[in-house]
């Protein structure tokens, strides 16, 4: 019998003959990177997973609306929106809004993009920063689980905003160190178009300038503090040139925008207890796997609300991070320093834009005005811990260790401590992310459109709406007009149809559900005559009073007549007027009239034609029982 062969198959064999295809070849070349690569796969999908549980909220319903009405032009590119000039985003915004309305997957899909693009461009710059080993995962790891960017990740508002700045900022910062390091102006050209990049999204990405200047300084220079300034002024001077250049001609285009008013903080005490929340409160825990509870905030993202026994235990292990690691690496002292110098920016910015109104109590526990401060964070981190890749030999072990904590029994002591410390962190993490998905399912937005669609898919064909505004755990009334059912049903599949004037007129009740609708508010006295009540002929215009005065304010008017003929009728509510056709016989018309005082007057075109009426009322849209 004839001895058989051994074939081995092309796709078995790699094409060093080590019996591996690409991708084991991939993974043996580093494997810090593959494992770096499954970690940030793993935290996309994760993010991904609790982005699918929410939905829009407040201000992606104002976009929503404001992109489904708007033309692409420069002009509404170039409008702030809350104060924020944002072209990038309101670009991005209309088209996905014209694309896909109020369909949730392609947003979740763009924050994946997002997410994974800072984390692969962050891998590499702890790359090219850092000493190499599996210690980098630890810095990674603190930026792409962070309970701190979990609204960035699942709000496709902050995200629009946010990771863009965060991808620049991880991006500057890395053409930043290949600048210093060699010099090369292609580099500095790098920085600027990042930079600019940021702020096409996010007013925010403003502070990547003295991010850099800082960085350079604490990173890259030798001496005390002025000697660094002074160093690196002189040294990278171009750098500095082209960003304050970047920086005067970006606040040139924005100031020159129509903003609203900021209010200043109203006293020390506010700026301090702002200051106090959002760093010991928010960013500290949420560092360190935080806060591990939520406040329910509505259709928003829940506030950071961290047990306080875990709050001063973060603080704790902070702080004996930062003594240790100043001790083990001297480098370690102006890591810290950077992260200290950034927090204080932010800080700054946001006690003089985000105080002075009724929500600035709250001000200080939300995450996300923090979500870019966890890159800095996660950097300096590994700076600390692992020092530059191009430091000194030296820069190590300025600290001797005693001897008895070099003893065998001491170190597996302190490696077992160790490790429990990075599990707590990590468990934390895990319960953090999860009691956030445990609050962002709640979606009264998601749920009042859902019904909303049910029933006008199921309306006869003559329902008609006067327009009115949806809930407000919808759509605050602070957005104005953007809360009204006009605007926000303007991506809908389905929209009502909304009408000046009906004699029946429908209208949503808080869950969404169609009603009849009616007027609830101040009413009219009692007219002179009672059969007719309020008699209106001759072409002779009719005062009639009500039973109280009206502010001036959009209201919903009830006119309930008999009439001997059809004709014209002008009603009048202060300086406001509406005219409406009347029909003979005994009828009814709501109307939307924006107006006030204490009588409402009523002529009627036609001087043959008598218009009695007992019932007018001036109030709110309410459903008829």
């Amino acid at each position: 019998m004839p001895e058989v062969e051994a074939v081995t198959r092309p796709d078995e064999v790699g094409a060093g003959g080590d019996g591996t295809g690409p991708v084991g070849r991939w993974l043996r070349a580093d494997r810090v990177r593959a494992v770096a690569f499954v970690l940030i796969m793993v935290a996309v999908a994760w993010r991904a997973g609790i982005a699918t549980r929410g939905w829009f909220s407040q201000d992606e319903f104002v976009i929503a609306a404001q992109a489904s009405a708007a033309d692409l032009t420069v002009d509404h590119l170039l409008r702030t929106f809350n104060n924020h000039l944002t072209p990038g985003g309101l670009l991005v915004a209309w088209l996905m809004v014209r694309v896909a309305g109020f369909a949730s997957w392609p947003w979740v899909l763009l924050l994946a993009a997002g997410q994974a693009a800072v984390g692969v461009a962050f891998y590499r710059l702890l790359r090219d920063l850092l000493r190499p080993g599996w210690g980098l995962l630890i810095p990674l790891c603190m930026l792409l689980f962070s309970p701190l960017t979990l609204e960035a990740t699942s709000l496709w508002m902050v995200g629009l905003l946010m990771l863009p700045v965060l991808l620049a900022m991880v991006l500057a910062v890395a053409a930043q160190v290949r600048y210093v390091r060699t010099g090369r102006s292609r580099h500095l050209v790098a920085v600027a178009l990042w930079i600019v990049f940021g702020l096409a999204f996010d007013s925010k990405a403003l502070l990547i300038v003295p991010l850099l200047y800082v960085l350079t300084a604490c990173l890259f220079a030798t001496g005390g503090p002025t000697r660094s300034l002074v160093s690196i002024t002189r040294r990278y001077w171009p750098a500095w040139l082209m960003l304050a250049a970047v920086s005067a001609a970006y606040l040139a285009l924005y100031l020159k925008r129509p903003a609203g008013a900021l209010n200043g903080p109203r006293s020390p005490g506010e700026v301090l207890t702002f200051i106090g929340d959002l760093v010991g409160t928010t960013l500290v825990p949420g560092l360190l796997g935080g806060p591990w509870r939520w406040t329910y905030a509505g259709d928003g993202p829940p506030l950071a609300d961290p047990y306080d026994v875990t709050m001063w235990l973060s603080w704790a292990v902070l702080l004996t991070l930062v003594v240790v690691t100043v001790r083990w690496r001297p480098s370690a002292l102006r890591a810290w320093t950077l992260l200290l110098s950034y927090v204080a920016m932010v800080a700054v910015l946001f006690a003089a834009t985000r105080l002075g109104n009724v929500l600035s109590p709250l001000a200080g526990l939300v995450p996300r005005y923090v979500a870019d401060v966890v890159v800095v964070a996660a950097l300096c981190v590994g700076v600390a811990l692992l020092g530059r890749s191009d430091a000194e030999e030296d820069d190590v072990a300025s600290w001797p260790v005693p001897t008895v904590l070099r003893e065998p029994g001491a170190f597996a002591v302190g490696l077992i401590a160790m490790i429990m410390v990075l599990a707590t962190v990590g468990i934390g993490t895990l319960w953090s992310t999860a009691r956030f998905g445990d609050n962002w399912r709640t979606k009264h937005g998601r749920d009042y459109l859902s019904t909303t669609q049910f029933e006008l898919a199921a309306a006869p064909p003559d329902t008609v709406f006067l327009d009115d505004i949806v809930p407000d755990r919808v759509v605050a009334g602070y957005f104005w007009p953007d809360n009204l059912q006009s605007h926000f049903f303007r991506p809908a599949e389905l929209k009502p149809r909304f009408v000046t004037d009906a004699e029946s007129p429908s209208m949503f009740d808080d869950t969404g559900r169609i009603r009849p609708a009616t007027v609830q508010g101040r009413r009219n006295v009692p007219g002179p005559d009672e059969t007719c009540g309020h008699r209106i002929d001759g072409g002779r215009t009719a005062r009639i009073l009500l039973d109280g005065p009206v502010p001036e304010w959009p209201w919903v008017v009830y006119f309930g007549y008999l009439s001997s003929g059809d004709s014209t009728v002008t009603f009048r509510l202060g300086e406001a007027s509406h005219q409406f056709a009347v029909r003979r016989g005994l009828n009814q018309i709501f109307f939307r009239l924006e107006g006030g005082g204490p009588a409402v007057e009523v002529t009627a075109a036609d001087p043959s034609v008598v218009i009695c009426t007992k019932v007018i009322t001036v109030g709110d849209l309410v459903p008829a029982r």
